[in-house]
């Protein structure tokens, strides 16, 4: 986003655009992956716990547990269930959630629930549609892409940042380099 601002510096809505763009599971969250996961344990007649130890036994990935900055635990998330039941919002979905996380917090290597899950169950306790839990990171998302932006255009960092990024890179021809 800050490269795209630095390309064409009035077009503000072309570099969040690209931030939007350029977000994914591991960048934005896996949100929908924790609504689809909680639906399925929600519409599933198994014990949470079994169904989790059976999903990480198979090598599934858990989705909405572990964060790489928040290793000990994603305060985003704890406090956004807070809030849901400050506000007699966590229902079932939240209370799935939890679930999860003390299966998880059981196994040989627990991992912190993370904001995505949280956001994820109370939507769906709030009456979200499954597909658009994805909506209100990317909310988030463009509201934080808009200050970053706003830096940028005060104290341009976009060039900086490319050139530091070159600098760090050896680049080593392949065998397809070669070739064209």
């Amino acid at each position: 986003a800050r490269m795209t601002l630095a390309a064409d510096p009035s077009s503000i809505h072309g570099a969040v655009a690209a931030g939007i763009l350029g977000c994914g599971p591991v960048i934005l969250g896996t949100t929908e992956q924790c609504a689809a996961l909680l639906l399925k344990l929600h519409s599933g007649s198994g014990e949470v716990a079994d169904e989790i130890a059976k999903l990480r036994a198979s090598g599934t990935k858990i989705p909405g547990f572990g964060h790489p900055v928040h290793r000990g635990g994603d305060p985003r998330a704890v406090r956004i269930l807070e809030l849901a039941r400050e506000r007699k919002l966590g229902g079932t979905y939240v209370a799935l959630a939890e679930k999860v996380a003390d299966a998880i917090a059981r196994a040989p290597k627990p991992l912190p629930m993370n904001v995505s899950m949280a956001i994820a169950a109370i939507l769906l306790d709030i009456g979200f549609p499954p597909a658009m839990t994805k909506a209100i990171p990317i909310l988030a998302r463009t509201a934080s892409l808009l200050a970053h932006l706003a830096e940028e255009q005060v104290a341009p960092v976009g060039f900086h940042m490319a050139h530091k990024a070159e600098e760090a890179v050896n680049y080593v021809p392949s065998a397809t380099d070669a070739r064209s």
